[in-house]
């Protein structure tokens, strides 16, 4: 691939508010200031992002559906013909919502990291939360099956799981116990966390983040259709390694990365979406030049350097931290320099025999 004259994604998150706490939370959503936009303004921004042309917008932060007029912004930008995706853990959303869900043109993912209510909870860091999230998918796969029944368009239901050495052990459960309790369910993601924001922490990197053997498996095709295998015919399974994320120099002249452009709540727009340090603001700067100068924050010199040397997923840690810390704001260090130790509780997952991979 050649880099693009555009982003051809855009993750835009649009709130810092969030009632979870999730031990990878790649924003530190819920512990900083929310940063959210009045309405007015997330229009404003809502049609930056329209100019700049992406194939698709996925809404995230911490938790979108705490965002008022969050479905207006979203209906915003679906109108103007771009694939858009809201990203939710499933503890806010009320049944007054579902209207508005089923009216409008966009995919909802729902965020489950365990399998099971002790693994989800301690991943997320709030009892109950696996709870929340599966009577969310409830009422949403109650609003698809009308939805479907009268004649409409698929919602476009989907689970989000960020896989971690913790939950890995797990991920044959949602194919098989998980999926079927939805049958308009359309797709499960399963991607290899990545070391941003709190999953780039030192002990959380030793403890949580996933063996160079487990990524490979999550990177295989074979994988992929193993876990399809299992899964409901009707559901999608997709698993991902996430390394298009790392902004390597070899995987940018290889042309296997991932030109995405990431919106903070504030309109602030992240060179690389894996990494502190922001280029503009789709406020005040144009969709041309935001990407121009993400694009040469992807050479610059420093992350060459830093990126060049990285080939596991323990220097990739280390390669974010030095890169967070260079590029980042004075409050970003600032933030930084709090990160909580991350105490592990939970079992650890033992990385796949290597001969296991490639016999997959």
């Amino acid at each position: 691939m050649k880099i693009p004259d555009r982003p051809l994604e855009v993750v835009w998150d649009i709130t810092y508010a969030c009632p979870l706490r999730c031990s990878h939370c790649y924003s530190e959503s819920g512990r900083r200031p929310t940063r959210q936009l009045d309405h007015g303004q997330m229009l404003r921004a809502a049609d930056a992002v329209i100019a700049m042309r992406p194939y698709g917008v996925c809404i995230a932060g911490g938790e979108p559906l705490l965002v008022k007029g969050v479905f207006e912004v979203i209906d915003r930008i679906s109108s103007a013909g771009i694939e858009v995706s809201i990203f939710t853990g499933g503890w806010s959303l009320r049944p007054e919502m579902i209207d508005d869900i089923v009216r409008g043109s966009f995919k909802v993912n729902v965020s489950v990291d365990g399998a099971t209510a002790e693994v989800h909870d301690r991943i997320r860091g709030r009892r109950g939360s696996f709870d929340r999230a599966m009577n969310a998918l409830a009422l949403l796969d109650t609003a698809a099956e009308k939805r479907r029944l009268s004649g409409g368009s698929r919602l476009g239901l989907g689970i989000d799981c960020v896989v971690v050495s913790s939950n890995f052990h797990q991920i044959e459960d949602f194919c098989t116990t998980v999926a079927p309790r939805f049958p308009e369910l359309e797709s499960i993601a399963f991607g290899a966390v990545i070391p941003e924001g709190l999953a780039s922490r030192e002990g959380f990197a030793e403890h949580e983040l996933l063996s160079d053997a487990q990524v490979e498996l999550l990177g295989s095709p074979e994988y992929g259709e193993r876990l399809r295998s299992l899964a409901p015919p009707s559901v999608n399974v997709a698993t991902t390694d996430n390394l298009a994320l790392q902004m390597h120099p070899d995987r940018i002249r290889a042309g296997s990365f991932f030109p995405v452009l990431q919106i903070e709540p504030d309109g602030a727009a992240r060179a690389m979406a894996a990494y502190e340090g922001t280029v503009g603001n789709v406020l005040t700067d144009s969709p041309q030049e935001l990407w121009r100068r993400a694009v040469e924050r992807w050479h610059d010199p420093f992350v060459v350097e830093t990126l060049a040397p990285v080939r596991t997923m323990a220097q990739w840690a280390e390669a974010t931290r030095k890169i967070d810390y260079h590029f980042g704001s004075e409050a970003d260090r600032a933030r930084i320099d709090r990160r909580p130790e991350f105490v592990p509780t939970g079992p650890v997952a033992r990385a796949p025999r290597q001969d296991s991979v490639q016999r997959l």
